[in-house]
């Protein structure tokens, strides 16, 4: 019983650098409320670097730079909107986890539903020309008498 409860206490140890966020102690900021936003914004921002994850759970050098550079806006008085275009300024929608649906980033939204209907599509066709075809062994009345006459079938 001792060893499973060690065995299970080594694991959950083991977890814990996984689940932890990627801020370093040195950019938590003194103001609570500041330091809350800046952990909303860092968890909506794509790390460039890593491109699967938030800047916010990201060890890259560059995720930092930008948690910083959030921290510095935020304490110069920014918006948490004007922090967001600044860097869509900088880097694009794509430094957006959640990308807004407009002309450029259609496809980006689009493409699984273009997939989805691409794939019912070539279903569809191939299920249509597969009932258009008709058998190629159909036999005509003198061919299927001359075949059974060859074989012996008295058609019993």
């Amino acid at each position: 019983m001792v060893g499973t409860r060690s065995l299970i206490l080594t694991c959950l140890l083991f977890l814990v650098p996984l689940m932890a966020k990627a801020v370093e102690p040195d950019e938590i900021m003194p103001d609570p409320k500041l330091e809350a936003r800046a952990r909303a914004l860092s968890a909506e921002l794509r790390c460039m670097v890593c491109q699967n994850e938030s800047i916010d759970e990201s060890h890259a050098d560059l995720a930092r730079d930008l948690r910083l550079l959030v921290r510095e806006r935020l304490q110069a008085g920014d918006s948490d909107d004007q922090i967001r275009a600044f860097l869509v300024r900088r880097y694009g929608d794509f430094i957006l986890l959640k990308p807004p649906f407009k002309l450029e980033t259609w496809l980006l939204w689009g493409a699984p539903f273009l997939v989805l209907l691409t794939g019912a599509c070539i279903i569809l066709v191939a299920r249509r020309r597969q009932q258009s075809f008709a058998p190629a062994n159909l036999l005509s009345e003198a061919e299927r008498a001359k075949l059974d006459a060859m074989l012996g079938d008295d058609g019993s």
